[in-house]
């Protein structure tokens, strides 16, 4: 496959028909010029030495290099090496059953728990997919839209508990319902509904939704959870439920219900118990999943063809230094000991020896495309090597911390997003390094740098709306962990936090990978140059606390919605 890296720069082909007619203009003034002077047949008898076919010669060889240096700068490529990328740009709505029955502890630690578990897991094989989060018992709920924030499907993981909802049972159908229409219009996508229950669907009519869900193009897996033989419900005080007759509630996995719902959307069922079985069977199933066309042929590296452009242009070049725009005439001497040949000669060595050489510029271009077909290490590589060649080259910095920190070395990220925002002069690139910042000390469980990551964040970039969310966020979890044990508590948890890191938005941060570095032959401002329309301290402050204040809000509204009770009267409450 071939290939120009950078097409734009093709524009200027358009040069060389303008440079033509100038030079047609140039000529008949020239003929003008010589009628003026005398008979043009006397004046050519005059000049016999004068070539009329040797100047255009010149002319169209140096319109011919020109044009090839302008195919030379956008850089020519033939693809090398084909790959395939699997499962990328997968959507997932999860179905939670968070009803009484979940918790029922036949499953280690719970039903719950260990769906929530198998949840958290799922979410730490995603990469470049969406995922969305719905609650559901005798009602359903969208707890977390569908998004590529998986810190936020995390946290959000935490605070599920029965209580959020207030009419207990377990209606499967309505859940299905919620979950088809949650997702994004995107149909190229491949499309996952992940329902995780116990199968005590007391409502009805999840065999006719998961159908619908199959016709609309949505694969439909059911995780059934618990044991079939039953267990009791616990209340949290040594006692279990119990039943209006008294009786305690013993409940069981509906295995039946579970299998039939999977084959009405023919899709998948899989019994979840104790072992890790059901995890790598799930990712397995959504591993066929793809995004666009399934064979489609992809080149992941390429193999730069400008060299021998350059040698073409370097024989033009000497081509037209050779021929003279007379004839019947030689140069005195050799023709390399002619000043003017000499000097033309050496710029075209010149030329020639740094299209060879790849600067840093080159580099990180070439580490943006490993960077982009998922090779980070040796995307690190690149970024490292420009950086050796320029070792202030702000933009080889910022994309050497993203791809530390798609290794999940965010330690060293940070260290290299510190370097990038104190000599990157664009404000927008250096807010999305704090924010990257801010997203690696969230990750290591260091909320109070990730706090003032985002605070610099939004200080260079108010609009910024997922710094605004991780700042919140994280002064809730700063305020819990200040509650669970002060900062000596906090050291220790971060060394063993360290062991197992969350993903975080690491995707958000460095999806702007691509972009930033698209412009990395813009013009360098001064490093010291007062930044302009920058927030006071004062007023960053404000919008933060308002911040806080709406995400309050919103908390309690959708908790007081959720907990609102509903009309139906339901024998079973679990």
């Amino acid at each position: 496959m071939f290939r120009f890296q950078d097409p734009t720069y093709l524009w200027l082909l358009l040069l060389i028909p303008l440079l033509a007619i100038v030079r047609i203009f140039a000529l008949r003034a020239k003929r003008k010029n010589i009628r003026r002077f005398g008979n043009p047949q006397l004046v050519a008898q005059l000049a016999p030495n004068v070539s009329k076919v040797r100047p255009e010669v010149k002319f169209w060889l140096l319109m011919a290099a020109l044009a090839l240096i302008i195919v030379m700068v956008a850089r020519p490529q033939m693809g090398r090496d084909i790959s395939n990328n699997k499962r990328e740009g997968i959507e997932t709505i999860i179905a939670l059953d968070i009803s009484n029955s979940m918790l029922a502890q036949d499953v280690a630690p719970s039903r719950l728990e260990k769906s929530k578990m198998m949840v958290e897991n799922l979410v730490d094989h995603f990469n470049d997919d969406k995922i969305g989060l719905i609650v559901f018992a005798g009602d359903a709920f969208v707890q977390l839209p569908i998004t590529s924030d998986f810190v936020s499907a995390k946290m959000f993981l935490q605070n599920i508990d029965p209580s959020l909802i207030q009419t207990q049972g377990t209606d499967i159908g309505g859940a299905i319902n919620l979950a088809m229409h949650s997702f994004t219009q995107d149909s190229k996508t491949g499309k996952a509904i992940i329902v995780i229950t116990d199968g005590e669907d007391h409502e009805g009519g999840a065999e006719e939704m998961a159908k619908k869900a199959n016709e609309a193009g949505m694969n439909v897996y059911i995780l059934g959870i618990g044991d079939p033989k039953g267990a009791p419900i616990p209340l949290g005080n040594g006692q279990y439920l119990k039943d209006k007759s008294g009786n305690t509630v013993m409940t069981a996995l509906n295995e039946n219900m579970c299998k039939q719902i999977a084959a009405a959307g023919k899709g998948v069922y899989i019994h979840v118990d104790n072992s890790g079985i059901a995890e790598e069977r799930l990712n397995s199933e959504l591993d066929k999943l793809q995004k666009g066309e399934i064979n489609n042929v992809v080149y992941s590296d390429f193999d730069e063809q400008f060299q021998a452009v350059a040698i073409i242009v370097l024989l033009l070049l000497i081509a037209e230094v050779l021929i003279s725009k007379t004839k019947g005439k030689s140069n005195r001497g050799h023709w390399l000991l002619h000043k003017r040949h000499t000097v033309v000669l050496l710029l075209a060595i010149i030329a020639a020896q740094g299209a060879n050489a790849q600067t840093d510029r080159d580099l990180i271009r070439q580490g943006n495309n490993l960077y982009n077909t998922h090779k980070y290490a040796e995307a690190e590589v690149a970024y490292r090597k420009a950086l050796a060649t320029n070792p202030g080259n702000a933009r080889a910095q910022y994309n050497l911390g993203c791809a530390l920190q798609k290794e999940r070395r965010d330690s060293d990220a940070i260290k290299q997003y510190e370097q990038a925002v104190k000599t990157e002069p664009n404000k927008t690139v250096r807010s999305q390094g704090y924010y990257n910042m801010g997203v690696a000390w969230q990750t290591l469980k260091n909320y109070d740098n990730a706090i003032e990551a985002y605070k610099n964040c939004l200080r260079l970039n108010p609009n910024h709306s997922n710094a605004r969310y991780n700042y919140v966020l994280c002064k809730q979890m700063q305020k819990k962990q200040k509650q669970n044990g002060g900062k000596n508590g906090n050291d220790k948890k971060n060394k063993n936090d360290n062991k197992d890191k969350d993903k975080n938005k690491n995707k958000n941060g460095q999806n702007n990978n691509q972009n930033k570095n698209k412009n990395d032959n813009n013009q360098q401002e001064n490093n010291n140059q007062q930044q302009s329309g920058e927030m006071s301290k004062e007023n960053a402050e404000q919008l933060l606390q308002a911040a806080m204040n709406e995400e309050n809000q919103t908390e309690a509204k959708l908790k007081k919605a959720m907990q609102q009770p509903s009309n139906r009267n339901l024998d079973k409450n679990w």
